[in-house]
């Protein structure tokens, strides 16, 4: 039976890479915010990048339902950053009578800090589509991250 894979953890903790690896796993298709964004807008998408990415958001959740009811397995991978958020996610999928699984990537600081390094690296060469961040992005993100509770995440990854 098909079902829906939420990826949730911080920017830059390996969450795409995970997320790939369960779709090759699965048979799941992928579903990715940040694809759709740097697709349309690039590195920028000026001050409406928040409302954008609502937008995005939105619709992937509805494509979600459209694939799992034609049998097919999503990952959904951007985040899931907020105990609101993740909240919202669940009982969605509850309402639409769809199977849903939190998984959880969790790593530590050093590593974090390297990958963004990585990140940061291999975007300014043009050897990777993602977004580039820099310490107010990194600080952005570290002010919205509400860290999971384990009740909250079916399957905890940690590097």
């Amino acid at each position: 039976m098909a079902k829906v894979f939420l990826i949730c953890g911080k920017i830059c903790s390996g969450k795409t890479v995970y997320a790939k690896r369960l779709c090759r796993e699965k048979g799941a298709a992928l579903l990715s915010v940040d694809e759709i964004m740097l697709a349309l807008f690039g590195q920028y998408a000026g001050e409406r990048h928040d409302e954008y990415t609502e937008k995005v958001q939105k619709y992937l959740f509805q494509k979600s339902v459209e694939l799992v009811r034609n049998h097919i397995s999503v990952v959904l991978d951007w985040g899931f950053w907020t105990r609101e958020g993740r909240s919202a996610a669940r009982q969605f999928y509850e309402r639409q009578g769809i199977d849903a699984e939190f998984h959880g990537i969790r790593i530590s600081g050093a590593l974090w800090q390297k990958r963004v390094e990585q990140r940061n690296r291999a975007v300014a060469a043009g050897e990777a589509e993602a977004y580039l961040i820099d310490e107010n992005l990194a600080a952005k993100f570290e002010k919205l991250f509400e860290e999971p509770e384990d009740g909250e995440i079916d399957v905890w990854v940690r590097d």
